[in-house]
C-alpha cells in the first residue's frame, strides 16, 4: 500500500489530506505536536478506512523534534510527503519578538528543507513519489515574514523541478490555498466579518484539487478561481495593487476590539495549538 507522511496532520488542511489519503488507502504517518489529539485522530482513520496510522508527536521548530520527523522521513518508503505545518503572528514585524519571527522561520521553511531533503533521494531512486508544500496565497503578494517564508516554499519548490533534482517520476508542487473554513480565524482571534464569501474555500475542496494537481505534474497549486484571478491581477498590475487588493478583503485583529496582546496565532494551514508541529 503507498505511505504518506503528513505534518499538521490532526485539523485544517492537514487532517483533511490524512482523511482523503487514508480514504484512498494510503497508510498514514501523522506528525503534530499534541499527542492525544494524534492518537484521537489515528483512531478514526483506523477505524474509518482500516488503514495503518503510525503517529510522531513533535516540534518542528525545535532541533529534536525536526531531527527525529526527518530520520522518519529517511527511513520509510514515501509514497507522498506533504509538509503543510505553518502560523502566524497577530502583530506586525517590529511588534513581533525576533526570536519568533525564526521560530516561523524554522518550521516554514528549515523544516520543509529538512524533511523534503530527507524523504527525497528514496524517491528518486525508486523512480515515483510526490512532495506538497503548503504554501499561501500571500506567497505572491509578500507583506510580511510570513508571506515572505511561503514565497520561499514557491521558489524552493519549483527550484527542485527546474534543477531536476527531483528526477521524472517524481513530482514536487507548492500548494497555495486562500482562506480556508476551519476553526483556526476564531480560534486566531481575527475578525473575517469584512472576507466575501466567495473567498472562501473549504479545506476538503483544497485538498482535492491539490492531490489532482499533483497528479497533472503542476509546480504550483492556487485552489479556487477568485484565488488565480488575484494571481493573474498581480501579474497583470504589479504585486502591490493585487496586494492591496488581498489586504482590503482580508480579516483584521480582534484585538483592536478587546485590547491586550496575543500569543502568536496560527493560520489555516496547521493544527490551532502547535505553532510548530501542526
Amino acid at each position: 500500500m503507498p505511505h504518506a507522511l503528513v505534518t499538521g496532520a490532526t485539523s485544517g488542511i492537514g487532517a483533511a489530506f490524512a482523511e482523503q489519503l487514508a480514504a484512498a488507502g494510503y497508510d498514514l504517518t501523522l506528525v503534530a505536536r499534541d499527542p492525544d489529539r494524534l492518537a484521537r485522530t489515528a483512531d478514526a482513520l483506523r477505524r474509518d478506512h482500516a488503514v495503518r496510522v503510525a503517529v510522531l508527536a513533535a516540534d518542528l521548530a525545535s532541533d529534536d523534534g525536526l531531527a527525529r520527523v526527518a530520520e522518519r522521513a529517511a527511513a520509510e518508503p514515501l509514497d507522498l510527503l506533504v509538509n503543510n505545518a505553518g502560523f502566524a503572528h497577530p502583530a506586525g514585524f517590529l511588534r513581533t519578538p525576533a526570536a519568533d519571527e525564526v521560530r516561523m522561520l524554522r518550521v516554514h521553511c528549515e523544516a520543509v528543507l529538512r524533511l523534503t531533503h530527507a524523504a527525497l533521494p528514496g524517491m528518486n531512486a525508486r523512480g515515483r513519489g510526490g512532495i506538497v508544500n503548503v504554501s499561501s496565497l500571500w506567497a505572491f503578494f509578500p507583506r510580511s515574514t510570513y508571506g515572505a517564508s511561503k514565497a520561499w516554499i514557491n521558489a524552493f519548490s519549483r527550484s527542485l523541478a527546474d534543477a531536476r533534482i527531483a528526477r521524472p517520476g517524481v513530482r514536487v508542487m507548492a500548494l497555495c490555498p486562500g482562506y480556508v473554513r476551519t476553526a483556526l480565524h476564531e480560534r486566531s482571534g481575527r475578525d473575517t466579518s469584512s472576507i466575501p464569501r466567495v473567498m472562501w474555500t473549504g479545506a476538503d475542496a483544497v485538498v482535492r484539487t491539490a492531490l489532482r494537481d499533483l497528479e497533472r505534474g503542476r509546480t504550483v497549486c492556487v485552489p479556487g478561481a477568485p484565488n488565480k484571478a488575484l494571481v493573474v491581477l498581480g501579474r497583470l498590475t504589479g504585486r502591490r495593487f493585487a496586494g492591496r487588493v488581498l489586504q482590503r478583503l482580508g480579516s483584521r485583529p480582534r484585538r483592536a476590539l478587546t485590547g491586550g496582546p496575543r500569543a502568536p496565532v496560527p493560520t489555516a494551514v496547521q493544527e490551532p495549538d502547535s505553532p510548530g508541529g501542526s
